[in-house]
């Protein structure tokens, strides 16, 4: 029998203890710990009862959500490097419902050969934020500086200030976007393409892939690379499969919060398996043939299992692919402290790199 006292027997997170926060887990990073208590002075809303809130509801909750975070967005844009080496553009194309789609297009100065492109998808749970937000924007040039054409893509969202656009709206425009990459790949200097995205956008990416190879455009796409996807859709009720839900929930993110957004996603409730709404659910079968994929997840993450329950998916499926952990931190804890946890900021970002230059030597 299992001492409850022994800290080698406790079960981690909230499983053991269900009065711990991120700031307390003491497997958090000290930085990220301190960082998320200096954040508390910004409060941020409150999510209604998901089982309860009316979908007007939660549509204004994306946009209270998003004025809320315009308040951290001036700090990021005071924060801002100056990028002398990457030339910004902007180009406006047509979606499949005649809706205009704005890409950010993040160009190398110093490129004189084609080389890969990263086709950026941003976080937000499919339905909050914009490829605009100055988060977004430092990644891609981060990424634009190291070498790599980066495109940001602004889909419709579901909720906030770019909805309401329900399921499958972005999804069709992160396809559109994807092929008119490749059709001016010799314009834009590109050689290969990797869809990536964090959260909502690692589901988009992932989601953008499946349809590719339904609609048998497939080939257009090189690689994958998600961090920490929000794919499974299932945070009404918790899967005992995915204990992550349960373990870090509240951890910056939580499930009321998240079964909220999906509310708001799939009004009617009429896509809980689909696979191209919650690529968790996609059969083995149908992954197989997909192009090398890697899920980044976070070890203290309400999502960090879905993520790596589908990198075994991929596995099964015999796509090449590659799963990471990045302990001590909270859901896109790698990606959003880019002055505070500089050595994690850049590790991936150097993962993302490798992954996609590798793809282009192959």
């Amino acid at each position: 029998m299992n001492n409850q006292n022994d800290p080698q027997t406790i079960l981690p997170g909230k499983l053991g203890n269900p009065n711990l926060s991120i700031e307390t887990d003491p497997r958090t990073d000290p930085r990220i710990a301190a960082a998320f208590k200096m954040a508390a002075a910004i409060p941020s809303p409150e999510a209604p009862d998901a089982t309860r809130a009316s979908i007007k509801t939660a549509i204004e909750y994306t946009k209270t959500f998003e004025d809320t975070a315009a308040i951290r967005h001036s700090i990021m844009e005071d924060a801002m490097p100056n990028y002398d080496n990457v030339i910004n553009t902007i180009e406006t194309i047509k979606g499949v419902d005649g809706n205009d789609i704005t890409l950010y297009v993040h160009t190398p100065t110093d490129t004189t050969k084609p080389g890969p492109c990263i086709v950026h998808t941003h976080g937000g749970g499919m339905v909050l934020m914009t490829a605009a937000d100055p988060g977004f924007v430092r990644w891609r040039n981060d990424l634009a500086s190291a070498g790599l054409r980066v495109i940001g893509v602004e889909f419709r969202n579901g909720g906030g200030k770019l909805g309401n656009h329900p399921f499958p709206a972005g999804l069709n425009d992160c396809a559109t976007a994807v092929n008119w990459v490749d059709e001016n790949r010799e314009r834009l200097g590109i050689s290969s393409i990797v869809i990536s995205g964090e959260s909502g956008g690692g589901n988009l990416a992932i989601a953008t892939t499946l349809k590719a190879k339904k609609e048998g455009w497939l080939a257009q796409i090189n690689g994958v690379y998600a961090c920490c996807p929000y794919i499974s859709g299932a945070y009404f009720n918790p899967p005992p499969a995915l204990a992550s839900l349960i373990e870090n929930d509240g951890y910056a993110i939580d499930c009321n919060q998240m079964a909220l957004l999906v509310r708001v996603y799939d009004p009617e409730g009429e896509h809980p398996t689909n696979p191209l709404a919650w690529p968790y659910h996609c059969p083995i079968e149908e992954l197989q043939g997909l192009p090398p994929h890697v899920i980044s997840v976070n070890e203290l993450d309400p999502l960090r299992d879905e993520g790596l329950a589908f990198y075994r998916k991929l596995i099964a499926a015999g796509v090449p692919a590659i799963a990471r952990t990045v302990h001590g931190t909270s859901h896109a804890g790698d990606l959003s402290f880019p002055d505070i946890a500089p050595d994690l900021y850049h590790e991936t970002l150097g993962s993302l790199c490798r992954f996609a230059n590798s793809l282009n030597n192959s």
